[in-house]
């Protein structure tokens, strides 16, 4: 269950340079997850992020505004798993081809054109994107680096019921503000999967068109596809596969 949450005007008692006004109250959402009512702004948010009372379970992300909480487990197959195909196939993929790097979820991304900060299933960046400033690695106040600010390479979110109108309007539009080249979604929810990889192009993302189900990355200089099978107690498993793009008939 996901919950949306628009902010107001307030005043932070944990912040002395928020100027006292209208303070919202706390929202606390299924007895797991309570938004603070002094976070009206992206800098807000980050200051809780980096609080003790953040929490570690659920996804909360501040979109453009908008608190989005999502304080329920992930499903195993159409998620977990799915989301693990792909986690799999960069490690493999990055081992032979060391381009750059691939983050997988619970890592949070901050861009400040789109006004945007959540923790997306996973990221990728080439080495050149970071060493040019565009991406960079934000230490946290008691532990190591907690967050990246700017803009990756490519972004994957895995379709969730709960997630589905965020992943598919919401975040699509917010990415591209923040102009990230490439936009991975997967949706394992049916019987078979749908993927789509789409591309910023003239400020706008379109969709690649598959060639028998593979789908060109001009980001990695490959395509792929993900096969959904059975595993021997019957239930779905995913396999990402990976091909040069001279193997493509396109």
């Amino acid at each position: 269950m996901s919950t949306v949450l628009s902010p107001m005007p307030q005043t932070s008692v944990a912040v002395p340079t928020v100027k006292a006004t209208t303070r919202r109250a706390d929202v606390v959402v299924e007895n797991k997850i309570t938004i603070p009512g002094w976070i009206d702004s992206l800098d807000d948010y980050r200051r809780w992020v980096e609080s003790d009372a953040y929490p570690e379970n659920g996804w909360v992300s501040y979109l453009d505004g908008k608190i989005w909480v999502d304080a329920s487990m992930e499903e195993f197959l159409t998620h977990n798993q799915a989301k693990q195909a792909f986690n799999g196939m960069f490690y493999s993929f990055l081992v032979q081809y060391p381009t750059g790097r691939f983050v997988p979820d619970r890592m949070l991304l901050v861009n400040e054109a789109a006004n945007l900060s959540t923790e997306p299933d996973g990221l990728y960046y080439h080495w050149a994107t970071m060493q040019a400033g565009r991406l960079r690695l934000i230490p946290g106040q008691n532990l190591g680096y907690m967050r990246l600010e700017g803009t990756p390479d490519i972004i994957l979110e895995i379709v969730s019921d709960g997630s589905k109108v965020k992943d598919l309007k919401t975040l699509r539009d917010l990415y591209r503000k923040a102009q990230i080249p490439e936009y991975w979604l997967v949706d394992a929810r049916g019987d078979g999967v749908v993927f789509d990889i789409l591309r910023l192009t003239n400020e706008e993302y379109q969709a690649t068109p598959a060639e028998e189900g593979w789908l060109r990355s001009d980001v990695l200089g490959r395509s792929f596809r993900i096969e959904r099978t059975l595993d021997p107690l019957g239930f779905a498993q995913f396999i990402v596969q990976v091909r040069p793009l001279s193997a493509c008939s396109a």
